[in-house]
């Protein structure tokens, strides 16, 4: 029996959310989910939704419990900090109430869930799993919402109080496992399994072809970036490097696409600048990203040159690599150490117009064959050590070694 403890869940667009559940339920386990109401990332109550003391729903056979919660999701940490808090105090009082006795607890990455989890391991006797997907307090510190010294330090001892009591700790990226084992968390109790993307939505390679550009782009090299438009991605060095590729690669043309704080200023910059080789996209859901993805020659990673991005691996780079395209990995550290490995893509420094545009002159230079076996590569290592199935496998064994199951299936 399986507890999924997330504050996220469909229909919001949680990559470890339903398909995840599903393929441990169709493996033989029991699966069931604690979340609140979906409102993330736009912070309003979904429609079909509104905020009860408790509803019970089940998804494709999924039995989901929601609980209430304070929506929100944008600057202020105040609110911030009240959907956090309101979702975990809610898990708290009504979540020994209504969900069965689990043998594993499945938080998924807030450290306020912590509480929570840690009464229903009391209640029940259950192994609890934390899935860090973000570190804290470093990702707090990064985005802004809290930057008072005494506050941080304070947070900083609830979060390795949770992170040590968790019974094993699941992270994105080898360079999180070396984080926290500087904290002094025992390196036995944390797992690297590698994130994986919403696999049925973007397709399969054989589908991805750039004759599916629209009339616009036609003759263009479009060099794609999709994803959070915000402070952190540091976007200001694409449109810098657009800047330079006005002459010296006329053809190239830069697609971004998504929502996020800082996309109106990069709009108006990019207009202050006269860059036509710019175009901005609305977002859209990722089971309408296929055409996208078809019209891209090349796919963009960037994020600011931070110590704490050099250990993370951006979501975006599983549905790059899954698609088939070549990759531009404008990283240091880990999410440059995965492309390396698969031989999917060029890489170059972070904040570095003048790099990205050598990686991107590379690209275009580069051999039909050649260009078109990164994409491959990438594909095929994705599929071979990222993908949801393997992924699943890894979790399940982990699982099961925590409660002493020998039982698993093939």
């Amino acid at each position: 029996r399986i507890l999924f403890l997330t504050q996220w869940f469909q229909p919001e667009n949680f990559f470890k959310g339903l398909p995840f559940a599903k393929a441990l339920a169709a493996r033989g386990h029991y699966v069931e989910i604690l979340t609140g109401f979906p409102n993330y990332p736009g912070g309003k109550i979904y429609p079909g939704y509104r905020i009860r003391f408790y509803q019970r729903e089940i998804i494709d056979g999924i039995t989901v419990h929601r609980v209430p919660l304070y929506p929100s999701h944008d600057k202020s940490a105040l609110r911030r900090i009240l959907n956090y808090m309101s979702f975990s105090l809610s898990a708290v009082l009504l979540g020994p109430w209504i969900v069965k006795k689990p043998d594993i607890i499945y938080a998924y990455n807030l450290i306020t869930l912590g509480p929570p989890a840690f009464l229903l391991r009391f209640l029940y006797g259950a192994k609890v799993v934390i899935d860090v997907q973000d570190l804290w307090p470093e990702s707090v510190t990064n985005s802004g919402m809290l930057g008072n010294k005494f506050s941080l330090r304070i947070l900083s001892g609830i979060c390795n109080w949770i992170y040590s009591g968790a019974d094993r700790l699941v992270v994105l990226s080898p360079g999180f496992k070396e984080n926290l084992g500087k904290r002094g968390i025992a390196s036995e109790k944390i797992d690297v399994i590698y994130n994986w993307c919403d696999e049925a939505s973007i397709g399969a390679v054989g589908q991805m072809t750039a004759s599916a550009k629209p009339e616009e782009f036609v003759g263009k090299f479009i060099v794609l970036f999709a994803g959070a438009l915000g402070t952190a991605q540091g976007l200001d060095t694409v449109l810098d490097c657009a800047q330079l590729c006005k002459e010296s690669l006329p053809d190239v043309h830069f697609v971004l696409i998504g929502g996020g704080v800082d996309r109106p200023r990069l709009q108006q910059r990019s207009m202050d600048l006269g860059l036509k080789n710019v175009t901005f996209l609305p977002p859209r859901p990722m089971n309408k990203m296929n055409e996208i993805y078809e019209m891209a020659d090349a796919l963009l990673v960037h994020l600011k040159d931070d110590p704490l991005f050099r250990i993370t691996i951006p979501s975006k780079t599983q549905a790059y690599l899954h698609t088939g395209k070549p990759i531009i990995m404008a990283m240091r550290g880990n999410a440059a150490d995965l492309v390396r490995a698969a031989e999917a893509g060029v890489v170059c420094e972070p904040d570095n117009p003048q790099e990205m545009m050598k990686a991107i002159k590379l690209l275009c230079e580069m051999p039909a064959g050649e260009f078109r076996k990164k994409g491959e590569s990438g594909h095929n290592y994705y599929m071979n050590n990222l993908s949801l199935k393997e992924g699943t496998k890894k979790f399940e064994r982990l699982f099961a070694g925590m409660i002493d199951d020998n039982t698993l299936p093939n």
